[in-house]
């Protein structure tokens, strides 16, 4: 009888000594949101959204997706900074994040402490589009007109320090013109002005600018990807038209506040890199000129360090001062 009790004593002990782990539920059990600091419209948030969508199939939640532009982006900043630090809130950007502790005195948040990289998703080239009805055939055209009227051509932006902002300064530097900065909540919400002509020029993505371009709305002047994009073959890149080596890519990634558990970032990170190995997402991108930008929390978070630095020695070498 004591052998028995003996025996169902240490049965009941091993039960309760597992009982955290079988209660504790597996991440995901509720929907993820994911945060686009810029308003809809936008390659950052349609390719976000194609993302979220196979994300939602290999985490077995719902991903949806929440716009938050403003203040350059960092509305949408500072509220995933200050969303629990438990994988249910994450933002969804790419270089503003680095570049506004750049051009902002206080930008609310530092990278390196207030975020942890949960992995790459895409990059993309821009291409610099018009309204049709402007006069500019080329770059070359584009840049003769705007050497012959210093600072009265203009271009629109996702804002001050925005990932579209930036490759449009290095364009300014490069040719040495001078143009008007328009900044914008994202580049979606430019568009109605730069079809309207109320803006000269903007450097987009191909996906979000696709449609007015196929619609004769808008036309492409030049492509900053090494090689012709296949979408647009007759339009020749910048190191073709004047500007040798200039090259540029829109970059995506997502990012989780800081402190949030290893294992629960390595879960989004595998969701996030099967989802870009699935081979419709990868049509539907290579369509529209993007690739996937594969890169696990460790090695993404090693490039933020390498690109931060990068882009502070751009932004001192043309003298910016912080707002």
């Amino acid at each position: 009888m004591n052998d028995w009790f003996r025996a169902a004593a240490t049965a009941a002990f091993a039960l309760v000594a597992t009982a955290p782990a079988l209660a504790a539920d597996p991440f995901p059990t509720r929907p993820v949101r994911i945060v686009v600091a810029t308003a809809a419209g936008g390659w950052g948030d349609n390719t976000t959204r194609l993302v979220a969508q196979r994300m939602s199939e290999k985490l077995g939640q719902p991903v949806v997706i929440d716009n938050r532009p403003g203040a350059d982006s960092l509305v949408g900043i500072r509220h995933v900074k200050s969303a629990p630090a438990d994988g249910y809130t994450l933002l969804s950007t790419g270089a503003t994040i680095m570049l506004q502790p750049v051009v902002k005195k206080d930008p609310g948040y530092d990278l390196s402490k207030d975020f942890t990289g949960v992995g790459s998703m895409a990059r993309s080239p821009a291409v610099m589009v018009v309204a049709t009805d402007r006069p500019e055939k080329s770059l070359t055209s584009f840049v003769m007109q705007a050497k012959s009227e210093p600072g009265k051509l203009s271009y629109g932006s996702a804002g001050v320090g925005s990932a579209t902002h930036i490759p449009v300064e290095m364009f300014v530097q490069q040719a040495g013109v001078k143009l008007l900065h328009v900044p914008y909540k994202g580049n979606g919400a430019a568009m109605p002005d730069l079809i309207a002509g109320r803006v000269s020029m903007m450097f987009d993505a191909y996906s979000s600018s696709v449609g007015n371009l196929k619609g004769g709305r808008l036309k492409a002047l030049g492509v900053t990807s090494g090689t012709r994009l296949r979408a647009l073959p007759d339009v020749p890149t910048f190191a073709e038209q004047g500007l040798p080596g200039f090259s540029y890519y829109y970059w995506l990634g997502l990012f989780a506040p800081a402190g949030t558990p290893p294992d629960v970032v390595n879960r989004l990170s595998t969701a996030l890199r099967d989802a870009l190995a699935s081979v419709e997402l990868n049509e539907r991108m290579q369509s529209e000129a993007t690739e996937p930008m594969v890169m696990p929390p460790v090695e993404f978070n090693a490039f933020l360090r390498t690109e931060a630095t990068r882009l502070h020695k751009f932004a001192t070498d043309l003298g910016w001062t912080k707002e």
